[in-house]
């Protein structure tokens, strides 16, 4: 393809120049896709070709020549899949176990590598996604749609030493489209079970010198059964949960003068889940499913404005700008005990600068203020928290002879409440072009700081916590083989996590006591069985025990194995995921995707037992048919063969589903 190339260093050149932030370049990444013959790493006819990485280092770089294990999904995928929100993006990925209760809307955890699911972070288009007023800090995945997402990331192991806080696990890494080209209107409508009625709308384009790209999505289930008949007393009603989310995102790209790019992002999420809550009413007290439903709202807004400047040809690249996010999520409802308000918000001010030293050699630097707070109002308790962090990072990244690469970061935080905290990562990875053989291997550290409610909450805050902390690492290799058309590879990885916060059984204070250790392999063989037909196999294998000081509690739902250690929840220590795509025709196109998950430790739902929750298999099918450059048809089977489950226990998955649409482009 010779054409392609004059054309991609142009369109490179523009990508640089308008391009989100150093962390999101998505211009730069879809022609480094120009020379392709297929999609990304994920449609796996491309697995002899160059995917492009931007979280693992924060600079736009090949995959073969990155270290760190990452997932990459594309716009392309999440669009022949019909994914409709995060979790569904993410469910099939390795190393990664997804938690929901009950279906869309429901409360959705992310564990990665057996870490906690608080020990995730979370970047919307380069904002920090994570709830400052939630007990445990974390993200619920389950209120982002996936309409407008062009990319998707997920980083796997401790990336405090570029991140800060919260990057014990792992780093998602969310980037929304951007507009190019001549003005688009796209949308789409969809029904199908659970009472499902889906709409999307979006305008994009280029205009001179600004890009711009207008979504609004509305996703809503009204009959999605939660509650297992078994939980049920004889005579009660049994409620299904009802979603209706609306999403408006906004992304502008406006080049001020030849070296000065200004953009703005902004994201509103505004949701409603009605659920049935757990009760427990006198004489006896015994949990049972309340008899009416409570309603959650979600109310969410992230914005980002910066500039982009560079000079020296573009060997400089400096980087500035404010990012915010606010949160209010109040319950409703005839249950008392469920209601409740909390808000949150955070303001993040960053500078950084990307230096090209030579070719191939990139210093980066940079420094943050983040500043947060919350408040929170229940029939029991008040509060009112605010604590910031102020960053400082540099990281270098280089290559030897195009065979040896290697990116080495640091990171120094000063908290306003627990003090300063170092960490750090090293990367290096050598490859064999010759063989088509790549080792890697990383070490690193990670922290995530306390959340305000475990610093203040009435009665249990502590605001002596020091932040928990890990050490992890990983080596593996990968292998291209039969002219390229099969990849395959193994990664093992480790990780000793400390200071985990628990509580003291006298006090009823958090404290920091608990330890745990994760360990575990990622294997995955992609095979391009012809041009039109491939297939990828990723397992799984994850190993969590949890310890604890002799006569101290684990501080969290732990299965006792002997006096100090135990099993963590939710983490099943098998997962295979089985994704299947085939294009018998250009207009026509096929995907299949399987997740299986081993049994885990859970805990039952109305009371504080132990259970070994059964694990389970899902089956997802879907098709596109485009009639011509404006209509696309499309259908899909979610659980197609009404697999049973409940994962966590005591909320049901959704059964068998059948969903279909049209799609619309002008």
């Amino acid at each position: 393809m010779p054409s392609a190339v004059p054309f991609c260093a142009r369109a490179t050149r523009r990508a640089r120049r308008s391009r989100a932030s150093a962390l999101l370049a998505p211009a730069f990444l879809a022609c480094a896709a120009v020379p392709a013959l297929a999609q990304a790493a994920d449609d796996q006819n491309t697995i002899d070709l160059p995917t492009i990485v931007v979280s693992a280092t924060g600079i736009p770089t090949p995959e073969n020549e990155v270290a760190s294990s990452v997932s990459v999904v594309t716009a392309a995928d999440i669009d022949r899949r019909q994914q409709r929100t995060l979790p569904d993006v993410l469910d099939s990925l390795p190393g990664l176990n997804v938690v929901q209760t009950g279906g869309p809307g429901g409360q959705t955890s992310v564990f990665i590598r057996g870490t906690n699911s608080n020990h995730v972070k979370v970047l919307i288009d380069g904002i920090d996604a994570g709830n400052p007023s939630t007990p445990n800090g974390a993200f619920d995945f389950g209120q982002l749609l996936a309409s407008d997402l062009a990319r998707v990331e997920v980083l796997r192991g401790p990336q405090s030493g570029l991140y800060g806080s919260d990057a014990i696990g792992g780093v998602v890494s969310v980037e929304t489209r951007k507009g190019e080209g001549p003005a688009k209107v796209t949308g789409y409508v969809e029904g199908g079970a659970l009472g499902t009625f889906n709409q999307a709308a979006s305008l994009s384009g280029e205009a001179e010198k600004l890009a711009y790209s207008f979504n609004v999505t509305h996703f809503s289930s009204t009959e999605i059964a939660v509650t297992p008949q078994n939980l049920v007393p004889a005579g009660y009603p049994t409620n299904p949960n009802t979603y209706d989310n609306w999403t408006y995102s906004t992304r502008l790209d406006y080049a001020a003068t030849e070296d000065l790019t200004v953009n703005f992002i902004a994201r509103y999420i505004d949701s409603r889940l009605a659920f049935t809550p757990d009760t427990y009413p006198p004489p006896l007290y015994v949990g049972i499913p309340a008899a009416q439903t409570s309603t959650s709202l979600a109310s969410m807004f992230f914005t980002k404005g910066e500039g982009v400047w560079r000079a020296f040809d573009d060997r400089l690249t400096t980087t500035f700008g404010v990012s915010a996010m606010t949160s209010s999520n109040p319950t409703t409802g005839p249950n008392e005990g469920s209601n409740g308000d909390y808000e949150g918000d955070r303001q993040t001010y960053y500078l950084r600068t990307n230096l090209a030293v030579a070719p191939g050699q990139n210093l980066l630097v940079g420094v943050e203020r983040r500043d947060e707070s919350m408040s929170s109002s229940t029939a029991y308790t008040q509060m009112d928290a605010s604590t910031g962090d102020t960053g400082a990072y540099a990281e270098y990244q280089g290559s030897l002879a195009e065979r040896f690469f290697y990116a080495a970061n640091v990171r120094y935080d000063s908290d306003d409440t627990f003090g300063d905290h170092t960490t750090f990562r090293l990367a290096p990875a050598l490859l064999f072009p010759e063989t088509g053989t790549r080792l890697k291997a990383s070490y690193g550290t990670g922290f995530k700081a306390p959340s305000l409610y475990q610093l203040y909450a009435p009665y249990y805050g502590n605001a002596n916590l020091k932040p928990e902390e890990s050490t992890g690492w990983d080596a593996g290799f990968e292998q291209k083989i039969f002219g390229e058309r099969v990849l395959f590879g193994v990664t093992y990885f480790h990780n000793d996590i400390t200071n985990l916060i628990s509580y003291d059984p006298v006090t009823y204070q958090n404290v920091n006591i608990s330890s745990a250790t994760t360990q575990g392999v990622e294997a995955f063989v992609a095979v391009a069985v012809t041009d039109r037909l491939d297939v990828r196999v990723d397992y799984t294998y994850t190993d969590v025990v949890g310890y604890t000081p002799p006569g101290q509690p684990f501080g969290a739902a732990c299965v006792p194995i002997d006096a100090t250690s135990c099993y963590p929840l939710r983490r099943p220590n098998n997962k295979v995921s089985l994704t299947v795509g085939w294009r018998p025709t250009d207009a026509f196109d096929l995907s299949a995707s399987l997740v299986y998950a081993s049994s885990w430790w859970d805990i039952v739902r109305l009371s504080s037992n132990y259970i070994d929750q059964p694990g389970y298999t899902a089956v997802n099918v879907a098709a596109n048919y485009r009639f011509n450059a404006n209509t696309t048809v499309f259908a899909r089977i979610d659980n197609l063969f009404d697999q049973s489950y409940q994962n966590p226990n005591g909320f049901l998955a959704p059964g068998f589903g059948a969903y279909g649409g049209l799609k619309l482009t002008y």
